[in-house]
């Protein structure tokens, strides 16, 4: 990474941005689209920024996909034109989207369902909310549960669904939806194989749906990791994320893809604790700490190794802790940006090696207005 002028002012730690590479990252995410951004729906859960969302659009993409109403709401006021809750909403959730559709008219709505009982709840409050409006109707995405076994159902009942669905007045399928998260072969041909295995049986499910419509029907799949593949297969809108801003965990997991990190932890030493060690100011509350130590990467200072980390402390181990004082200024890559992101109010834009401005990360909120 380059040297960033006047940092002084910047207390730590905070999260900093390249703008330049974040659109080399959307960029390349198109190029290996066919240069046909029409074909990307990114998930914005990794950016949660309008601003970002705002690049993505510059360059050609409209359609877009988020995991809370908020980001949704952050979508709407980026002007996206095409949003997709790809979550399904129950409770509150579902009156909160059809606020949304309300307030934001120029914006298309749409959401994820796996069950029918979800599907008759959505359509009864739709009811309730217009006023037994029966022109209203809400775009839904069957979830196929193809691998992650987080939510969605299994192909084989995707048709007894949609059957139940097209029975319900203000619903409409839109078409499907599947998310291969637990994919993460390095190898580019297992992980290929691991896709093709995971969608097996989609098309010919998909055909059957078709033939109980009469419009064009979508299908959306994948994730960073395999969108590169599913953009090989006809018609299918891809759902990569992690790419506009990369992160350490994918950068080693996945070397031929060709993104960038764009987000970084400025941090500083807190503590010289003895000979061989140094404590940071990057807790647990500024870098997201799912998974195990190491949790944080420092490219320009490779020898420090974490470990043990607290709320607000990171205790690293270093040859010589003499090359460090109280204060020295740090840059870490965090192993998982997506959650990352979500602990940081704002996040400060490198412009030509300098703070230009920056971007607030609006949808880390549950709620922004709705």
């Amino acid at each position: 990474m380059d040297t960033i002028h006047h940092l002084n002012t910047i207390d730590s730690p905070a999260l900093i941005v390249y703008k330049e590479t974040i659109i080399e990252n959307i960029r390349k995410a198109i190029e290996i689209a066919g240069g046909n951004a029409l074909r990307l729906r990114p998930h914005v859960k990794t950016n949660k920024t309008v601003e970002i969302c705002q690049l993505m659009m510059y360059e050609g993409i409209t359609k877009f996909k988020c995991a809370t109403v908020a980001e949704a709401e952050m979508l709407a006021i980026a002007g996206a034109p095409d949003i997709l809750l790809a979550y399904q909403p129950t409770g509150p959730k579902i009156e909160r989207l059809l606020r949304l559709i309300k307030t934001w008219p120029l914006s298309r709505f749409s959401c994820l369902i796996d069950n029918p009982q979800t599907a008759l709840e959505i359509n009864d409050e739709i009811e309730r909310f217009t006023n037994h409006d029966s022109s209203f109707t809400l775009d839904v995405f069957i979830d196929v549960n193809v691998g992650m076994t987080r939510t969605g159902l299994p192909l084989s009942q995707v048709l007894d669904l949609a059957k139940y669905t097209l029975l319900l007045k203000h619903l409409r399928i839109a078409g499907l939806h599947g998310y291969d998260g637990h994919i993460h072969d390095t190898d580019i041909l297992l992980r290929q194989q691991a896709v093709d295995h995971a969608f097996a049986g989609w098309n010919t499910v998909l055909q059957s749906l078709r033939s109980l419509v009469d419009y064009p029907l979508t299908q959306i799949a994948g994730g960073t990791v395999s969108f590169p593949v599913h953009i090989r297969r006809e018609q299918v809108e891809c759902s990569p994320g992690t790419f506009v801003l990369w992160d350490h965990r994918y950068s080693s997991l996945f070397p031929d893809l060709p993104f960038r990190q764009a987000a970084f932890i400025l941090c500083r030493v807190i503590s010289v604790m003895d000979k061989q060690h140094i404590c940071i100011d990057v807790g647990c509350k500024s870098v997201a700490s799912e998974h195990p130590l190491p949790r944080i990467y420092f490219p320009q200072t490779p020898e420090i190794n974490p470990i043990a980390h607290s709320d607000e402390h990171l205790v690293t181990e270093v040859p010589d802790s003499s090359l460090f004082r109280v204060g020295t200024v740090l840059f870490g890559i965090p192993n998982h940006i997506c959650p990352t992101v979500a602990l940081y109010e704002k996040m400060y834009v490198v412009e030509n090696n300098q703070i230009s401005t920056a971007w607030k990360v609006i949808a880390r909120d549950r709620c922004i207005t709705i």
